[in-house]
C-alpha cells in the first residue's frame, strides 16, 4: 500500500517487539504486586513472575509472536499449575510434553511447607490445567497451530494460601487489599491487550469475564465473553467440560463448529 507524503504507515508488530512488550508488562506487574501486603487469613503468597521468570520468558518468547485474534485468561495461578511451571493453566505434563518448554524454576521465599515448588518435577497434576490444555491439544494438535492466533494469560499472577496451605482466591480478599491488586492487574492486562490487539477476549470463568469487561472498556471491535471454568470444584465442569467450553466458543464466533 502506498501512503501520501507525510503520512506515517501503521507500525506492524514483529515477534521481538510483541514479546518484549509482554515481558516488560510482566516485569512491571511483578514489581507492583510485590509491593502489596496481605493480612490474615492470607499466610503465604507466591509470585511466579519472580521465581519462575525463566519459564515465563520462554513461554512468552516462543508463543507471544505478534498480534492474536483471541486472548483467553483466567483468575490466578493454581498451586499445582502455574505456581509450579510459570505457565498459565500450566499443568506439568502438558507444559513438558505438549508445549515442550523447559526452564529453571526457582523457589519462592517464603515457601509454604505444604505447597512446595518442584517445577517440572512436581508429581501433582492440576485438573483445571489438564482440561484446558487437553482440549487445546485435541483440537489443534500442535502448540504452533493454537498460538498462531491464540494466547493464554492470567489476570492475577499471585497464589494466596492460608496457614493450612488452603488455596485462597483473589476475589475473596477484602476490598482494601483487592482494589490495589485489581488496579495493578488491570494496567497489566490492558498492556497485554494493547500488544496483542485481539478481536476476542475470553474470560475463563465469570470473574475473569468481569475483569475482561473492565479492561476492554472503550476498545472498539472487541468481543468479550466467557467459557465455563474448568475447576473440579464446579459440578458443571465435571460434566463434560471440554464439550461445554467448545460449544461456548463456537457460539461466541471464536471457533468454527
Amino acid at each position: 500500500m502506498n501512503y501520501a507524503p507525510g503520512v506515517t504507515p501503521p507500525r506492524v508488530k514483529d515477534q521481538a517487539s510483541t514479546a518484549d512488550e509482554l515481558l516488560d508488562a510482566a516485569r512491571e506487574l511483578r514489581d507492583a504486586v510485590d509491593a502489596l501486603a496481605f493480612a490474615p487469613p492470607v499466610h503465604t503468597v507466591y509470585n511466579p513472575l519472580g521465581y519462575a521468570w525463566p519459564m515465563i520468558e520462554a513461554y512468552t518468547r516462543r508463543f507471544g509472536d505478534g498480534p492474536k485474534r483471541v486472548v483467553l485468561f483466567g483468575m490466578n495461578p493454581g498451586p499445582w499449575g502455574m505456581a509450579q511451571t510459570g505457565v498459565p493453566f500450566g499443568e506439568v505434563g502438558h507444559v513438558r510434553d505438549f508445549l515442550r518448554l523447559d526452564a529453571t524454576i526457582g523457589k519462592p521465599d517464603p515457601e509454604h511447607p505444604k505447597r512446595p515448588i518442584e517445577g517440572l518435577s512436581c508429581g501433582r497434576s492440576e485438573v483445571s490445567g489438564r482440561r484446558v490444555w487437553g482440549l487445546i491439544a485435541e483440537r489443534f494438535e500442535t502448540p504452533e497451530s493454537f498460538f498462531r492466533d491464540h494466547y493464554i494469560a492470567n489476570f492475577c499472577p499471585l497464589v494466596f494460601m492460608g496457614e493450612s496451605g488452603k488455596n485462597l482466591t483473589p476475589d475473596k480478599l477484602p476490598v482494601a487489599e483487592r482494589q490495589p491488586l485489581t488496579d495493578a492487574c488491570n494496567r497489566h492486562m490492558r498492556r497485554v491487550l494493547g500488544a496483542l490487539q485481539p478481536a476476542f477476549v475470553i474470560g475463563v470463568g465469570a470473574w475473569a469475564e468481569q475483569r475482561a469487561v473492565e479492561c476492554c472498556d472503550g476498545r472498539v471491535g472487541v468481543t468479550v465473553g466467557r467459557i465455563l471454568h474448568p475447576s473440579p470444584a464446579s459440578p458443571a465442569a465435571n460434566k463434560g467440560w471440554a464439550g461445554q467450553a467448545t460449544k461456548q466458543l463456537v457460539e461466541l464466533g471464536v471457533w468454527d463448529q
